[in-house]
Order: structure tokens, then sequence, then C-alpha cells
């Protein structure tokens, strides 16, 4: 049962990477996997659980009869629950922030970004579209400001050719600068949920490297462009429910979101409670103001007319269900002692943090950089840091460097292909981009910001 559990998992891996091929979502591949997963568990609950919980079931039952019962009922309140509550822990993270930029972006807060970036200079056009994408995309989610971000890109340049170096460009910022952040990208909501990671300290271990694999890349996309670029002159269009806020409204609403967000992680220092309480606080307090500045609006018939496409809201809905199915397909293969044999395995054999992590942006490449960060996660438990460990054992503790490399390697390896993120399959689908086109024209620049970035964190871990 084990070994067909592990297959039911590496089929999905499969059907995720190939998606773009079966055209079979992987959202939907990643809820099967999980749920079918559970399932199959429960069947033989009884092996599984004598082999790897015998004690705690044995108090469990506190000298009750062992009965088949018995067994499901303790896999259901004792081993299930954890890990639907890892899972919805990320989940309400991703839609407290979600709902947070859906306001912040209905009410016109990020308006200013058209008007700055707006120029016929190609290049400059292209490196203030990067940047602000790098910057927003550190404080959101990757896939939400890749969206945001396309959709003002769209706006401006007419050109479809160039509007694909644009895009490209726009990817391989917002995966960049999400992955500097423990918020920015949900590979980083899981180590900080798991304590693997402190915010602070991930943010400045990352800094140089993310940069580095955003500006190499950016540069050489940068002279693929022409000199000039035709700029489409459009007017701001017509919102249904935007509520012509005036300046001071929307700049208060855009500190408290994004405020808020940067508050997060000393709320979680100081209450040691899950960070998605704290993202929840911060949308109930920009709901509330969100409905004092906008009252007048609550009794016409304002219907929306949203400037982001509906595939784009979409696909935000599929990134929470494909987080939720994955975390809960990886969670039963973790209780059938796979996991633990496979890590066993590595540490005898690869014992190198740094070749694991480049194993992990090759599998990333042609995966899917969140099931990958996801899978060499589950290889190790954070560890006590102890005197005696040597350079190996300290890399599993509370900010050790395995944590940081595949986070890293998974993120910035999965803009090789665009199919290795959902922001590059956002923007595959959005402007109808061949892969060919992708893999010629960008893979090969993406792969060497990878290399040069993971060069640097050598480097940083070398002389720390």
């Amino acid at each position: 049962m084990t070994l067909i559990i592990v297959a039911i998992l590496l089929l999905s891996f499969v059907l995720i990477a190939t998606e773009h091929l079966t055209n079979v979502n992987k959202a939907a591949v990643a809820i099967f996997a999980g749920t079918v997963g559970w399932v199959l568990y429960i069947c033989y609950g009884t092996d599984f659980v004598m082999r790897e919980h015998q004690g705690e079931y044995v108090g469990f039952l506190n000298g009750a009869v062992a009965t088949s019962t018995a067994v499901k009922q303790y896999i259901a309140q004792n081993i299930f629950l954890k890990y639907v509550g890892e899972a919805a822990e990320i989940v309400l993270f991703l839609l407290s922030t979600m709902t947070i930029v859906e306001i912040l972006n209905n009410n016109g807060c990020f308006d200013f970004l058209t008007p700055m970036v707006r120029t016929r200079h190609s290049q400059r056009l292209l490196w203030t579209l990067t940047a602000a994408t790098f910057f927003i995309s550190a404080n959101l989610d990757n896939l939400t400001t890749t969206s945001l971000m396309l959709v003002v890109t769209h706006n401006l340049v007419s050109d479809r050719k160039a509007r694909f170096v644009y895009g490209s460009a726009v990817v391989l910022a917002a995966n960049a600068g999400g992955a500097m952040t423990v918020i920015g990208d949900p590979a980083g909501v899981v180590l900080w949920n798991m304590g693997a990671v402190t915010a602070t300290n991930f943010s400045m271990s990352l800094l140089l490297p993310c940069l580095a694999a955003w500006a190499l890349p950016t540069f050489l996309l940068s002279r693929m462009l022409p000199e000039r670029v035709n700029i489409a002159w459009k007017p701001m269009p017509f919102r249904g429910d935007d509520t012509n806020l005036n300046t001071w409204q929307r700049a208060l609403m855009l500190f408290v979101g994004i405020g808020g967000l940067w508050f997060i992680p000393t709320f979680h220092n100081i209450t040691k409670l899950s960070p998605f309480l704290g993202a929840l606080c911060v949308l109930s307090v920009l709901w509330i103001v969100n409905e004092i500045f906008n009252h007048r609006l609550y009794n016409l018939n304002k219907m929306t007319e949203r400037r982001m496409p509906q595939a784009l809201q979409y696909g935000v809905l599929q990134m929470i269900l494909y987080v939720m199915g994955l975390m809960l397909a990886v969670g039963v293969v973790e209780e059938t002692g796979a996991v633990r044999w496979l890590a066993d395995r590595c540490d005898a054999y690869v014992h190198s943090i740094w070749v694991m992590g480049a194993i992990a942006g090759v599998v990333s490449s042609m995966l899917d950089n969140f099931a990958t960060a996801l899978s060499f996660f589950s290889l190790h438990t954070v560890e006590e840091a102890l005197p005696t460990a040597d350079a190996y054992q300290a890399a599993f503790t509370t900010n050790g460097y395995y944590w940081k490399v595949v986070a890293y390697c998974a993120a910035l390896a999965g803009n090789v292909l665009a199919i290795g993120s959902m922001s590059g399959v956002a923007l595959l689908k959005m402007e109808r981009m061949p892969m060919m086109w992708y893999m010629k024209n960008v893979g090969i620049k993406a792969l060497l910001g990878w290399v040069l970035g993971l060069v640097i964190m050598v480097f940083i871990a070398l002389w720390a």
C-alpha cells in the first residue's frame, strides 16, 4: 500500500509537470492525490499506525480493545487533522493576503503604477516595470503580483512580441521578489509556519541572491528590445465598483494593507500565534476602512467590471486548492514512512545541501516550484541547534541553510521553463505565449540568473 500511495503522488507530479500537454488542471490533480491517498491510508490504517505510532495508539486506546473503528478514529483525530491544520494555515494566509490585494485593487490603490512606468524608452520601461514587480512581490504573493503587473503591461504595450519580453521579465521579477521574503511565496510561508526560518534572517540571506537572479536575466532581456516601444495611451477603464476615492483615502488604504503585511512578522514574534491570524487581523481592519470610505455606494447598482481578468482571479482560487491538495498528498506519504526512508538515503549518499539544492532546482524547472519545495522540505524536520553539530547537521536547524537553499532553488529554477511556476503558467495563458518561444528566448537567461544567485549563496555561507 505504501508503494501504491507513493505511486499516486509520483503520477500526480507527472500530470502536474505535463499540464500544458494534457490540459488536466494541476489543482484537480493535487486534490485527487491528497484525498485518494488518505482514503487508501485509512483503509490499511492498522499496519501504518502500528509501525509508525504504536506507543501513541496504545495510549489512545487506554486499555480498550483495538478495533478497525478505533484505528480510524485515531487516524482521523490524531494524524489526519494535523496535516489539515498545517495546510489550512497556509491556505488561510494566502486567502487573507489575496483578499487584501483585491480590496486595494478595487479601490484604485495601485493606479499610480501605470503613470509611474509610462515611457517610450523600452529599457527604462522594462527596468521600471520589473523593479516595481520585485518590490511588490516581496510584500504580496508572486502570483497575485504577476497578475496585477501583467494587466498593467498589457494595457501599456501594444506590440505582442514586445509584451512577450516584458511579460517574461515580470514573471522573473515576481518569482525573485517573492522568494526573498516569507510572505512572498507559498513555500516561504510553509517554512515560516514550520519554524524553520525567521522572517528577517530569511530575507537578509536571500536578498543578494534574489537580486542577482532578477537583475542578470532582466539585463539580457533588455538587449532584445528596440530603443523605443509603442505605448498605448489608454484611459483608465471603468470599474463598476470603483469608488473614486481621493488621493489621501487611497494612500491610507494602501498604508493599512501593505503596512499591515509588514507588521505580520512582528505580530508572530510577539504572540507566537500562526501568521494567518495576523493576516486576518490586517484584512479585518482594511475591510472596515473600506466600508467606511464606500458607504455611499452600497445601495447603488454598481456591478464590477474588473481590470484583472476573471481567468486570473480563477487562477488565484486554483492556487489555494492546489496548495491544500498538495500538502495533504505529501503529508500522507510522510505518514507511510517513505519520506523518512528517502531522507536517510539522501543523508548517506548525497550529504550536501548544495547538491540537494541543485537537484531541487532541476526538478522545479520541470515540475512546479511549490511542489518541489514542499517535497524537499518534507525530507527533514527542524532540528535543535547543538554545539556538537557539524555543518551538515546545522543546516537543518532554525535558519539553517538547507531551507534557504531549497526555497531559493525551487523558486528561481522554476523560471527556466514557464511551467515551473504558477506565475509562468499565468503568463502563457494571458498572453497566449508559445512555450517554445519562452524556452528559446528566456530559459537560458533565467538559468544563468539562478546559477549566479546560487554562487552568491555559496560565498555568503562560506564567509559566514
